[in-house]
């Protein structure tokens, strides 16, 4: 026999406006213009533009008090319209002032992008006098030897010719495909290696760059066919029509350029007056505001006539994209600040190596340390730090980069493991290769440096750092 029966229970349910913001967080700068633009081409009371004080508030008073579902004024002031969502701190809202938007350079991705070799200080110093003498272009048009003296008089750096090619080699992998390049055949041919097709065709555009430049920029097709013995005219056109599109200015200045989308951190950390200041990337900081025209149609049907109802119905319409457009625009307002907010906190915490960029000064770090500072949840913080990223002067790093478990020594304190295993790379790196050292020796030697840990942990380690053992680290 069946029975109806009725239960109370207690459950937490997300609000549309916090499931928004919660989806808004996880997007990575790069594609935020993307999802607001979908969001105005949606909603018609949503539109670009900075909000002006007055059409934010209105001065005027209604002497007919609406009997309807909703209160008009709710929908004429937009900050205060009772949506801002509470996240999951205490509550308590503050007045706040809007983040200062930031943009970079191709000159800052590409230093961000030598903060990531790990280089000594003089072999940065070299990577960020090449960097420097970079062209607007992209190419490197100063000789090698000029640059040598350069640094020897404006930086003190005792260098020669073949260390400052092998960091110029280095630099030539970065983003975009062929920058520092020092004339257009070595350029072309930076491009054709980073193809990941390595097709025949691109094999052959390969070969008559580096076997036929002079042939191929003079449009002596029948000299290159002849010179390589070529007898595949339709591979031949192929290879041909792969050179033309690379990217001649990989720069992007001059006319017929092809534009290049770089990397770009979400949060730029500068000094000023010897303090470190976080601010945004620009675009996170749009100019969102609610349509006047559509909070103008809001105050026409306050002097209408109540009891129309296709009146009603257009006004539950436009009620209905008013209340879309401000939880968006709130949404988007309360992921600047929890950005803000967790990137302070991460700051704070990691505040010696942000000032020295020495990994060692990593303090261990896990997501409940930001949360607890922040009064956040967790899973709000592993949000952005599983999707952000901060550019300092010593590289851009993503967030997760600064989370890492603490591992004991013998001193008592806690350690980075991240500060554990540089030392195991230091240790690997430089011993015999002939005589490469086991785990259990590994384990032995960090010890011996202080730190409490298992040889099962420094397999592990070893195995993130992509280290194979010591059988097959072997030579002869």
């Amino acid at each position: 026999m069946q029975k109806l029966v009725l239960s109370q229970s207690l459950g937490q349910r997300l609000s549309p406006q916090q499931i928004q913001f919660i989806k808004l967080l996880q997007v990575p700068t790069a594609e935020l213009d993307t999802r607001i633009e979908e969001e105005l081409e949606i909603n018609p009371a949503l539109e670009e533009g900075k909000e002006e004080s007055e059409e934010d508030n209105y001065e005027e008073d209604y002497e007919e008090e609406v009997t309807d579902d909703f209160d008009i004024d709710d929908y004429l002031h937009d900050d205060e319209a009772g949506y801002r969502m509470q996240g999951d701190g205490n509550g308590q809202e503050e007045e706040k002032e809007m983040p200062i938007a930031m943009g970079t350079t191709l000159n800052d991705q590409l230093m961000t992008q030598l903060g990531f070799l790990g280089l000594d200080k003089n072999q940065y110093k070299i990577g960020k006098q090449l960097i420097g003498s970079i062209e607007s272009d992209g190419y490197i048009r100063r000789d090698i030897n000029a640059i040598v003296n350069d640094l020897a008089f404006s930086q003190n750096v005792n260098t020669d010719e073949d260390e400052v090619e092998s960091v110029l080699t280095k630099i030539q992998d970065f983003d975009p495909a062929g920058i520092a390049a020092r004339n257009l055949e070595e350029c072309l041919l930076l491009q054709l290696e980073r193809k990941l097709d390595q097709s025949e065709a691109v094999k052959l555009a390969y070969q008559i760059i580096d076997e036929c430049f002079e042939e191929f920029s003079k449009k002596h097709y029948e000299k290159i066919v002849k010179k390589l013995n070529i007898e595949d005219e339709s591979l031949f056109k192929d290879a041909i029509d792969t050179i033309k599109r690379l990217n001649p200015k990989p720069g992007g200045s001059g006319s017929g350029a092809v534009k290049t989308q770089f990397l770009m951190p979400d949060f730029i950390l500068t000094h000023q007056d010897g303090e470190m200041v976080i601010t945004l990337n620009s675009r996170n900081a749009p100019d969102l505001r609610v349509s006047p025209s559509y909070s103008e149609m809001l105050k026409a049907y306050d002097k209408g006539d109540k009891k129309d109802k296709k009146l009603k119905e257009t006004v539950g319409f436009v009620k209905q994209k008013l209340d879309a457009a401000k939880w968006f625009i709130d949404a988007i307002k309360q992921r600047q600040f929890t950005l803000l907010n967790t990137m302070q906190a991460i700051l704070e915490y990691q505040y010696e190596f942000f000032r020295e960029g020495d990994e060692s000064k990593l303090r261990p770090m896990i997501l409940k340390d930001i949360a607890e500072k922040i009064d956040m949840d967790i899973s709000t913080v592993s949000r952005v730090a599983n999707s952000k990223s901060v550019q300092t002067e010593f590289g851009i790093y993503p967030l997760k980069f600064f989370f890492s478990e603490g591992i004991a020594t013998e001193s008592g304190e806690d350690v980075s493991s991240r500060e554990v295993k540089n030392t195991l790379r230091g240790f690997i790196d430089k011993e015999d290769k002939s005589k490469p050292l086991s785990d259990d020796k590994l384990e032995k030697l960090l010890k011996e440096k202080g730190y409490k840990i298992a040889r099962r942990t420094v397999a592990k380690y070893r195995e993130q750092l992509n280290i194979p053992v010591a059988r097959l680290r072997k030579e002869l």
